[in-house]
């Protein structure tokens, strides 16, 4: 098992990689859509979305800890990211910059408010849901820098 502290400094090391990331983008590079698999998406626009996941997952998080009934799956978390995508066309670099800082914020508080014995709620879920938001921003952060040849 993970401890809270750590998972909570991984996700902003991570957010902190993204947001150095987001700073050396050229103008050009945070329009471009530099995803070969088809994805549609601008650099700002999945860089945004890192924050919009940051909200759902820490909505997941905290109804877990409350023992609330949380159904997550492949649909799910599509249909969020399709939602995202379509009502964030076009997003500045200091909204992103900003949602990205607020809502990893309030992602990196609630983990670290967590003790140990949380992270084994919902049959373990907490804890990957954590494990998940620390590894978000790198995974898109990487895919990104390697399309726009910048790693």
């Amino acid at each position: 098992m993970s401890d809270p502290g750590t998972l909570a400094h991984q996700v902003d090391e991570a957010r902190g990689r993204l947001l150095d990331f987001v700073r050396t983008c050229t103008d050009e590079q945070w329009l471009e859509r530099p995803l070969a698999d088809g994805d549609p998406r601008s650099v700002g626009v999945i860089v945004d979305h890192v924050a919009d996941a940051y909200e759902y997952l820490a909505g997941w998080i905290a109804a877990l800890v409350r023992r609330e009934p949380v159904e997550v799956d492949a649909t799910v978390v599509d249909d969020l990211n399709a939602r995202h995508a379509s009502t964030a066309a076009a997003p500045t670099r200091d909204d992103v910059t900003n949602h990205l800082a607020d809502s990893g914020d309030r992602m990196i508080e609630l983990i670290s408010s967590l003790g140990p014995e949380h992270l084994a709620m919902g049959d373990g879920r907490v804890e990957r849901l954590a494990h998940i938001a620390a590894l978000h921003a790198d995974g898109h952060r990487n895919e990104l820098e390697e399309a726009l040849g910048s790693a």
